[in-house]
């Protein structure tokens, strides 16, 4: 991290004559000290990776997302409150950058096997940048050259998106094939494991969108993204030398991945690294513990009734699950729901003290509070204050993408399946079904989730992506590629709540947490947090009730509607952008 602001600020320097506005952009007086040495690629090289997501991007990136309940709902999915105006993104500053040095690495001074490698780091480059713009807007300009101010070019209309797309496919295949770098302890640089894990997230969004999305007709290529997607997910499991962390145990490898300051070699691929020295911190603490800084998200019951039983037989298969309370209905479960939200003994340090840690009800409005990104010492609440890494791509993720890909191929074998979601199963603790495919579909899932998928091992590969990378940025591009859209219109609701005024232990420690009224009672235990669920209140109806009015699942915003339509699978082109250049046209519906 310190080599790349070195190399930043360098660079900056070298090109501080063509940053003013009203001085004609001349770059030939720094070009030869830039392209005719392998530190000037270097130094250039690491001006890219602003194309990543920030730390803050990517542990906020599921708050608009099915599983999420949240303060408000998007304005996105509000009836009438989102449009053109709006919509933003439409941003192409850090293309001619990338454009600018593909353009000029070619003297022949360097190796060619080096300039390739520095090619290889732009063009992934550029296919992250142009993969971000395809899954907002869809059909984008395809542009491979520095433009100039003056180019007629810049006001050209929207390139087809099979274009576009295969361009991508292109660059990840150039930048697979030539990065030189095999493996970066840092997990901060982009290396050659790092091209092929991206490449096989992104072929499996295009062959999966393009395989459910029938109304572009290119169902006829699906199948070839998908073989590309598990080609490339392959070359990772069998080259990459990653494991799945089990360092602690099931009850802990799962969460370490995401508390560590260090990335864990093991298994992240590439992180957004903190480094208080540098002062490099991020806000998951602060955003996911305030209950005004964030937008307080929490999952809803209808998702953690997907996480399986310890055994790995569905939860909802229990007699009963409906009523359950929140102490017992979290029992006996996939460990990965105690790592991802709070529960059982989960305790937090508080001035050197540690204390129990249930879920607050200043943050949570469905029980369900979130702990993945956080921190336990308080001491991180306060600010940006978390010296955690943020992980960007994980082998975890690799494993997933494999599975999907050969599972909506119809070629996943019983050991193709025990080496990815059985062996993410086995490492969460579950002791059965890891070995083979499984043959009985979960009603529960199909219904709730997938009505139109009768595979049960895909069923099954869908419910483990979703448990698996939670709150991982990915979940809302996941539902634009199998179109189901209509899962964002999914009741925010929590817990079950077997009676008013009745104080609930929430983790068996005998302290007695939270209580839900309607009218408060005279007589209240200390320490207790009493929730109104009364269905009116001084601002008119009240956003938190219970599903029964005397008893049932806590629900949240219902009176604010949210709405799912076919537009929403892409973002507007923004209305400014437009206005500038009306070639440019709009997505349907918008």
């Amino acid at each position: 991290m310190k080599r790349h602001l070195g190399w930043l600020v360098l660079l900056s320097m070298a090109f501080a004559s063509c940053e003013k506005l009203d001085q004609e952009p001349q770059a030939t007086v720094t070009n030869e000290a830039v392209f005719s040495s392998e530190t000037g690629l270097q130094l250039y090289a690491n001006s890219f990776y602003d194309v990543l997501p920030t730390a803050n991007d990517i542990h906020r990136g599921d708050a608009m997302a099915d599983y999420a309940a949240r303060t408000q709902v998007p304005d996105f999915l509000t009836p009438g409150a989102f449009s053109a105006r709006q919509s933003t993104g439409w941003d192409w500053t850090k293309l001619r950058n990338i454009n600018y040095f593909i353009a000029n690495c070619n003297n022949p001074a360097i190796a060619p096997a080096v300039r390739n490698n520095y090619l290889g780091i732009a063009r992934f480059f550029r296919a992250w940048f142009y993969f971000d713009k395809v899954q907002r807007f869809g059909d984008v300009p395809w542009i491979s050259k520095p433009m100039a101010v003056n180019d007629q070019a810049l006001y050209n209309g929207r390139d087809p998106r099979t274009l576009v797309m295969d361009s991508v496919l292109a660059d990840l295949n150039f930048a697979c094939a030539n990065i030189t770098t095999a493996a970066d302890n840092s997990r901060s640089l982009i290396t050659k494991q790092t091209a092929y894990a991206f490449k096989s997230r992104v072929c499996l969004f295009e062959g999966t969108f393009r395989k459910y999305q029938t109304g572009y007709n290119l169902g006829s290529s699906a199948n070839t993204w998908l073989n590309e997607a598990a080609s490339a997910a392959n070359t990772v499991m069998t080259t990459g030398g990653f494991s799945l962390n089990t360092a602690g145990g099931p009850t802990a490898s799962y969460r370490q991945l995401f508390t560590s300051q260090a990335p864990v070699a093991s298994e992240i691929i590439l992180a957004a690294v903190s480094d208080p020295a540098l002062s490099i911190y991020n806000d998951a603490n602060w955003w996911w513990t305030s209950a005004t800084y964030g937008s307080r998200v929490s999952l809803i019951r209808t998702f953690v009734n997907t996480y399986l039983n310890e055994d790995g037989t569905p939860f909802t298969s229990k007699p009963g699950y409906q009523t359950m309370t929140f102490a017992q209905e979290v029992k006996g479960r996939d460990k990965r729901l105690q790592q991802t939200i709070r529960m059982g003994d989960y305790k937090r340090l508080n001035g050197g003290t540690r204390e129990a840690a249930p879920p607050v009800f200043s943050y949570t409005y469905t029980g369900y509070q979130p702990i993945k990104w956080t921190l336990d010492d308080t001491y991180y609440d306060g600010g940006s204050r978390n010296i955690n890494s943020i992980s960007t791509l994980r082998y975890a993720e690799v494993l997933l993408n494999y599975a999907e890909a050969k599972a909506e191929l119809g070629t996943l074998t019983d050991a193709d399946w025990a080496k990815t979601v059985g062996a993410l199963r086995q490492r969460a603790g579950i002791t059965g079904g890891f070995a083979t495919k499984p043959t009985v579909v979960d009603s529960y899932l199909q219904t709730k989730y997938f009505p139109n998928i009768s595979d049960p091992t895909l069923l099954e590969v869908r419910r483990e992506r979703g448990i698996e990378l939670a709150f991982e940025g990915l979940r809302f591009y996941d539902i634009v590629r199998w179109r189901r859209g209509e899962l964002m219109e999914m009741p925010w609701n929590g817990f079950y709540v077997p009676a008013l005024n009745q104080p609930l232990d929430l983790n068996e420690d005998g302290v007695q947490n939270v209580a839900f009224y309607t009218t408060l009672p005279a007589t209240r235990p200390a320490g207790v947090t009493y929730v109104n669920v009364a269905p009116t209140i001084s601002s008119g109806t009240n956003p938190q009730q219970l599903s029964n009015g005397t008893s049932g699942e806590l629900t949240w915003l219902n009176n604010v509607p949210r709405r799912w339509e076919e537009k929403y699978y892409l973002y507007p082109i923004p209305e400014a952008d437009r206005l500038i250049n009306p070639k440019l046209g709009q997505n349907p519906g918008w």
